[in-house]
């Protein structure tokens, strides 16, 4: 039996307890998405996202968008035909259980069998000049991602819906189902708010399809059909709490708190990092650090989305989701140390194309997440999956053999320097050298911070040190995207010409 369930990561976590048990009062994420279908059950829709004496907002408040509440809705109600109690109001805080636990592990599955696992696997066979075995190695590696199964299936949350519903978007757009994709993204953008770290990359990539047609002619049409599917699509998933304006700025308050700070927890992006240096919480105000993130995010994105709104490209519009979505990872604010998953899914996706650099930084984004798997005693299946996946990835795509310019698509950039770096022929050696001592990095800093005490002095010296370095290897990662993109050639014999 325990065979069985170690070949399916996502089917083991099913017997296991869940993140937060026992631990009143608040419990964890698990406890969270068990209160949200007790209140969506129990109360009418006017009230799901307001304070009241049969929902209070300090504990584990909606704050995720009206999908989300369906969602929750939609498992209550089969909770609700199983045993009640699951779900009761008020009573049932806290409730803890091993039917309880199975139930909710088996909605998570489900939700990546019917969402999740179909649009990797499409996706996978949708690839152009890639072989048969190069689509099921993708798809292996892509589903053994430890980052997304130890945080949907250990942690407990349902990333796999949202990130499903904007795979869904990429491949309806790589298939020139424009309108298609767009109301996929926006399921996913619904579903949690979250998913704006990709909506730049989508609506540039369609604009400048739109502009390539004429915006005197088809371009026009389709910007207008564009258009027309987004706010059919909002308009839908928002419709129960379109009666009252008052209804509509109360979800929105709760989708954007501006007052939870520049960061949570030990995250491994920019402001948390220099945060060790200097308090920029208690230096800056809340107001400045929010105009602040803003401008920098958005300083960092634009080179990549004008240039993909320029030349729009199906390898660019991938490559610029991931480029996007580390800037806003690295510098937006209220970031969590998951919102990771939101760059390593499109990192996902390029992994037949990079496969070195993708497995690094799905390895990096992982490794990031550690100080919250610790803090949840996922240690061992830390461990598990990671191995697993870089075993998959080695075997698969002989990662080792694929770091020269060419493979790691500088080609390019290295054209253009050789005249002025000669050292750049020693790039694949440099490159390797630095991923072993990266690896090597990560497997010390892991068995440290689960077996070593940290000096009084220094109670988050782990957890610090993970999140920089973490936040240096996403630096050193978000250049290199940038320098993919940029000096991508038009006319590269695999970019995808849009008519």
């Amino acid at each position: 039996m325990l065979i069985q369930h170690t070949r399916n990561p996502r089917v083991a976590w099913m017997t296991r307890w869940k993140e937060g048990a026992g631990k009143p009062p608040m419990y964890g994420d698990y406890e969270a998405q068990r209160h949200w279908q007790e209140v969506t059950y129990n109360l009418p829709i006017r009230q799901w996202y307001f304070n009241t004496s049969d929902n209070n907002l300090l504990y584990w408040g909606l704050d995720y968008p009206p999908l989300t509440a369906y969602h929750s809705f939609l498992c209550a109600y089969v909770a609700k035909l199983i045993n009640p109690d699951w779900i009761a109001l008020h009573t049932s805080r806290g409730y803890e259980s091993q039917s309880h636990k199975l139930f909710m592990r088996t909605t998570v599955f489900v939700a990546d069998l019917l969402i999740y696992i179909p649009a990797v696997i499409l996706y996978c066979c949708s690839l152009k000049e890639t072989s048969t075995k190069k689509k099921v190695s993708s798809a292996l590696c892509i589903l053994l991602y430890p980052g997304l199964i130890l945080i949907d299936h250990g942690h407990f949350q349902y990333n796999s819906v949202s990130l499903g519903f904007a795979l869904w978007g990429v491949l309806c757009l790589s298939y020139d189902w424009d309108l298609l994709g767009s109301a996929a993204f926006c399921l996913a953008l619904n579903y949690k708010q979250m998913e704006l770290y990709h909506s730049l990359p989508f609506f540039c990539y369609l604009l400048g399809k739109c502009f390539k047609k004429g915006l005197k002619g088809k371009g026009l049409l389709l910007l207008i059909k564009l258009a027309g599917t987004v706010v059919a699509s909002f308009a839908v998933c928002w419709l129960p709490f379109c009666t009252d304006v008052e209804q509509i700025m109360q979800v929105l308050r709760r989708l954007f708190p501006i007052d939870r700070g520049l960061f949570e927890d030990k995250v491994a992006n920019i402001w948390c990092s220099l945060s060790v240096l200097i308090k920029i919480k208690n230096v800056v105000s809340p107001q400045t650090q929010l105009k602040l993130s803003f401008a920098v995010t958005f300083l960092s994105l634009l080179p990549t989305c004008i240039k993909l709104t320029v030349q729009p490209s199906l390898r660019g519009f991938k490559l610029t989701l991931v480029s996007c979505a580390l800037s806003f990872f690295l510098f937006s604010f209220q970031v969590h140390e998951k919102s990771i998953l939101l760059v390593s899914v499109p990192v996902c996706l390029i992994i037949n194309e990079v496969p070195f650099m993708a497995t690094w930084f799905l390895l990096v984004s992982t490794f990031s997440m550690l100080p919250l798997l610790l803090k949840d005693g996922l240690l061992l299946p830390y461990a598990v999956t990671t191995l697993a996946f870089l075993s998959a990835c080695v075997a698969s795509f002989a990662i080792f053999e694929k770091t020269s310019a060419k493979d790691l698509q500088l080609k390019p950039f290295s054209q253009s320097l050789r005249g002025y770096v000669s050292w750049f022929k020693l790039f694949p050696k440099i490159v390797r050298s630095l991923f072993l001592l990266s690896v090597t990095l990560m497997g010390v800093l892991s068995v440290m911070s689960a077996a070593v005490h940290p000096p009084q002095r220094f109670p988050d010296l782990f957890p610090v040190s993970v999140s920089s370095i973490s936040c240096l290897h996403f630096l050193f990662f978000l250049v290199y995207f940038n320098v993919i993109i940029l000096w991508d050639s038009k006319n590269s014999r695999n970019q995808k010409k849009v008519s």
